[in-house]
């Protein structure tokens, strides 16, 4: 089972039928110790390992990523970083906006070109972006990652159509209101800004749900392990919110 949370990065190899090497990328080495070694081991060419390292400074994103591909082939990228701060678009500095770009697309865009060449060489290969459902309905208060979701989209559409040829898919999995440390947060502004105790604002948003609740992080995962699976390779360049209904549009 999958677990993404945070700015986490999961990069696959394939090791055979009985599971995948995983390499994880995020800014906390605390965080990426302790999620390595929750990683299941099911035979001993089976080895998992992480890259602490901020996203939003491609140029080391570049330093760090040769010496993993030196040794392995990635079959599967996970694109998953943490959204740009919350606020209105009017009032959103130009320096938001080329932050969130930096951090999303352009690193993203890195490390995905970096595995195409071994992705095209076996003619295989999954790669999967955790965006946002504001790809569909933007977000209130949410401006900057807004606009930066939606050019990711539009950004991994386009990558889609040029590698299916290579038996490459590129898809993106839209979560809604999940319980997370960045729902927290949100929750916490709301209140602040509201005015209104903190269980008054959880009520009012999980009432916007029709399923009337907060997703799980593993529920997100699973959307993912499925879309990484040989029973997703007829499946690219889709957008699929995993959000409880949430979202008002097909």
């Amino acid at each position: 089972m999958w677990r993404i949370q945070g700015n986490w990065i999961g990069k696959c190899h394939k090791t055979g039928p009985y599971g995948s090497q995983c390499f994880l990328l995020s800014r906390s080495i605390e965080k990426l110790a302790m999620a390595t070694e929750k990683l299941p081991v099911v035979h001993s060419q089976q080895k998992h390992g992480y890259i602490a390292i901020d996203l939003s400074d491609t140029e080391k994103v570049k330093q760090h990523i040769k010496p993993l591909l030196q040794e392995k082939n990635i079959s599967i990228l996970v694109n998953n970083s943490g959204g740009p701060e919350a606020g209105p678009i009017f009032q959103a500095e130009p320096e938001a906006f080329l932050r969130a770009f930096q951090q999303h697309i352009l690193s993203s865009h890195l490390l995905t070109q970096s595995i195409i060449p071994g992705m095209k060489k076996s003619q295989y290969g999954r790669i999967i972006n955790i965006i946002s459902t504001s790809v569909k309905i933007p977000l209130k208060g949410l401006g900057v990652s807004n606009t930066i979701r939606g050019a990711m989209a539009n950004w991994s559409k386009t990558l889609a159509g040029e590698l299916a040829p290579f038996g490459i898919t590129v898809n993106n999995v839209l979560p809604g209101a999940t319980a997370t440390e960045r729902l927290e947060e949100i929750i916490q502004n709301k209140s602040k800004k509201t005015l209104k105790d903190k269980s008054e604002v959880v009520e009012e948003m999980e009432n916007e749900i029709p399923m009337g609740r907060f997703g799980k992080p593993e529920e997100i995962a699973a959307a993912v392990g499925f879309l990484a699976s040989h029973e997703a390779s007829y499946i690219t360049g889709i957008n699929l919110p995993v959000d409880g209904g949430r979202t008002g549009s097909l």
